[in-house]
Protein backbone atom coordinates (compact mmCIF):
# COMPACT_ATOMS: atom_id res chain seq x y z
CA UNK A 1 0.00 0.00 0.00
CA UNK A 2 1.34 2.93 -0.86
CA UNK A 3 1.12 6.15 1.61
CA UNK A 4 2.92 9.18 1.70
CA UNK A 5 3.74 9.91 6.03
CA UNK A 6 2.99 13.31 6.95
CA UNK A 7 4.23 14.64 10.29
CA UNK A 8 2.16 16.72 11.80
CA UNK A 9 0.50 17.40 15.33
CA UNK A 10 -2.01 19.95 14.36
CA UNK A 11 -5.85 19.54 14.25
CA UNK A 12 -6.15 21.45 10.69
CA UNK A 13 -9.18 19.46 9.25
CA UNK A 14 -11.16 20.04 5.57
CA UNK A 15 -13.91 21.23 8.08
CA UNK A 16 -16.55 19.98 5.94
CA UNK A 17 -20.28 20.85 6.07
CA UNK A 18 -21.39 17.57 7.33
CA UNK A 19 -20.73 14.05 7.73
CA UNK A 20 -20.59 13.00 3.74
CA UNK A 21 -22.66 9.59 4.79
CA UNK A 22 -25.48 11.70 6.47
CA UNK A 23 -25.71 13.88 2.90
CA UNK A 24 -26.28 10.96 0.98
CA UNK A 25 -28.91 9.71 3.61
CA UNK A 26 -30.60 13.27 3.46
CA UNK A 27 -30.37 13.25 -0.41
CA UNK A 28 -32.38 9.73 -0.29
CA UNK A 29 -34.69 10.67 2.09
CA UNK A 30 -35.88 13.63 0.34
CA UNK A 31 -36.17 11.07 -3.50
CA UNK A 32 -38.20 9.03 -1.29
CA UNK A 33 -40.28 12.13 0.12
CA UNK A 34 -41.03 13.13 -3.50
CA UNK A 35 -41.52 9.71 -4.17
CA UNK A 36 -44.21 9.66 -1.39
CA UNK A 37 -45.26 12.62 -2.64
CA UNK A 38 -45.31 12.30 -6.31
CA UNK A 39 -44.85 8.54 -7.71
CA UNK A 40 -42.90 7.55 -10.56
CA UNK A 41 -43.63 4.94 -13.37
CA UNK A 42 -42.20 1.42 -12.20
CA UNK A 43 -38.87 0.46 -13.90
CA UNK A 44 -38.35 -3.00 -15.52
CA UNK A 45 -37.33 -5.68 -13.76
CA UNK A 46 -33.70 -5.90 -15.43
CA UNK A 47 -32.81 -2.13 -14.62
CA UNK A 48 -34.01 -2.81 -11.11
CA UNK A 49 -32.68 -5.77 -10.36
CA UNK A 50 -29.65 -5.97 -12.50
CA UNK A 51 -28.45 -2.65 -12.93
CA UNK A 52 -29.30 -1.69 -9.36
CA UNK A 53 -27.98 -4.48 -8.23
CA UNK A 54 -24.70 -3.95 -10.00
CA UNK A 55 -24.00 -0.35 -8.47
CA UNK A 56 -24.67 -1.21 -4.65
CA UNK A 57 -22.11 -3.98 -5.10
CA UNK A 58 -19.88 -1.83 -6.76
CA UNK A 59 -20.55 0.92 -4.55
CA UNK A 60 -20.50 -1.16 -1.48
CA UNK A 61 -16.63 -2.50 -3.27
CA UNK A 62 -15.48 0.91 -3.22
CA UNK A 63 -16.60 2.47 0.02
CA UNK A 64 -15.27 -0.58 1.65
CA UNK A 65 -11.65 -0.47 -0.48
CA UNK A 66 -11.77 3.60 0.90
CA UNK A 67 -11.98 2.21 4.14
CA UNK A 68 -9.36 -0.40 4.20
CA UNK A 69 -6.91 1.82 2.27
CA UNK A 70 -7.49 4.59 4.94
CA UNK A 71 -6.88 2.43 8.14
CA UNK A 72 -4.15 0.45 6.94
CA UNK A 73 -2.48 3.43 6.39
CA UNK A 74 -3.39 4.66 9.70
CA UNK A 75 -4.83 7.75 8.95
CA UNK A 76 -8.42 9.05 10.31
CA UNK A 77 -11.53 8.05 8.13
CA UNK A 78 -13.12 10.98 9.71
CA UNK A 79 -13.18 14.05 7.43
CA UNK A 80 -13.43 16.34 10.87
CA UNK A 81 -9.81 14.60 11.93
CA UNK A 82 -6.14 15.90 10.53
CA UNK A 83 -4.45 13.23 7.94
CA UNK A 84 -1.67 11.80 9.20
CA UNK A 85 -0.74 10.22 5.01
CA UNK A 86 -1.69 10.72 1.88
CA UNK A 87 -3.34 7.77 0.49
CA UNK A 88 -2.49 7.20 -3.02
CA UNK A 89 -2.89 3.09 -3.75
CA UNK A 90 -5.68 0.98 -3.32
CA UNK A 91 -9.02 2.75 -5.07
CA UNK A 92 -6.63 5.54 -4.71
CA UNK A 93 -5.37 5.13 -7.81
CA UNK A 94 -8.35 4.81 -9.68
CA UNK A 95 -10.87 7.33 -7.75
CA UNK A 96 -9.22 10.42 -5.53
CA UNK A 97 -12.69 9.92 -4.34
CA UNK A 98 -13.60 6.30 -3.52
CA UNK A 99 -15.83 6.42 -0.51
CA UNK A 100 -17.71 9.48 -1.81
CA UNK A 101 -17.77 7.01 -5.51
CA UNK A 102 -19.19 3.93 -3.63
CA UNK A 103 -21.69 5.97 -2.00
CA UNK A 104 -23.07 7.35 -4.87
CA UNK A 105 -22.76 4.40 -6.87
CA UNK A 106 -25.21 2.43 -3.62
CA UNK A 107 -27.29 5.59 -3.62
CA UNK A 108 -27.98 5.04 -7.42
CA UNK A 109 -28.04 1.49 -7.00
CA UNK A 110 -30.90 1.84 -4.33
CA UNK A 111 -33.01 4.04 -6.19
CA UNK A 112 -32.95 2.29 -9.15
CA UNK A 113 -33.87 -0.98 -7.16
CA UNK A 114 -36.98 0.42 -5.37
CA UNK A 115 -38.08 2.05 -8.40
CA UNK A 116 -37.62 5.66 -7.21
CA UNK A 117 -37.02 8.07 -10.00
CA UNK A 118 -37.43 10.89 -7.96
CA UNK A 119 -34.42 9.85 -5.71
CA UNK A 120 -32.42 9.50 -8.59
CA UNK A 121 -33.19 12.99 -9.34
CA UNK A 122 -32.41 14.17 -5.66
CA UNK A 123 -28.83 12.44 -6.47
CA UNK A 124 -27.94 15.82 -8.37
CA UNK A 125 -28.33 18.10 -5.63
CA UNK A 126 -26.61 15.42 -3.06
CA UNK A 127 -23.57 15.36 -6.04
CA UNK A 128 -23.45 19.47 -5.92
CA UNK A 129 -23.45 19.09 -1.88
CA UNK A 130 -20.55 16.84 -1.87
CA UNK A 131 -18.95 18.44 -4.55
CA UNK A 132 -18.78 21.94 -2.80
CA UNK A 133 -19.48 21.38 0.77
CA UNK A 134 -16.90 18.41 1.39
CA UNK A 135 -14.86 17.58 -1.74
CA UNK A 136 -13.21 20.90 -2.61
CA UNK A 137 -12.69 21.89 1.20
CA UNK A 138 -11.01 17.95 1.32
CA UNK A 139 -8.78 18.97 -1.51
CA UNK A 140 -8.11 22.67 -0.32
CA UNK A 141 -6.61 20.79 3.47
CA UNK A 142 -4.60 18.17 1.41
CA UNK A 143 -2.87 20.77 -0.43
CA UNK A 144 -2.15 22.53 2.48
CA UNK A 145 -0.87 19.61 4.25
CA UNK A 146 0.72 17.56 1.64
CA UNK A 147 1.71 20.38 -0.72
CA UNK A 148 3.29 19.28 -4.09
CA UNK A 149 3.09 15.43 -3.16
CA UNK A 150 -1.03 16.11 -3.32
CA UNK A 151 -0.61 18.25 -6.34
CA UNK A 152 1.23 15.81 -8.08
CA UNK A 153 -1.22 13.07 -7.47
CA UNK A 154 -3.98 15.43 -8.30
CA UNK A 155 -2.93 15.82 -11.39
CA UNK A 156 -2.52 12.03 -12.22
CA UNK A 157 -5.40 10.88 -10.78
CA UNK A 158 -9.48 11.67 -11.70
CA UNK A 159 -11.54 13.15 -8.93
CA UNK A 160 -14.17 10.45 -9.34
CA UNK A 161 -13.46 8.01 -12.34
Amino acid sequence: MTSIAHDSEQHDSAAVIAPPPLIYLGGVALGFALEAVLPSASLPAGVRWGVGGALVVAGVAFARAFFRALVGAGTTVSPYSGSTALVTSGPYRLSRNPGYLGMALAYAGISLMTSAVWSLVSLVPTLALIEFGVIRREERYLERTFGAEYRDYKARTRRWL
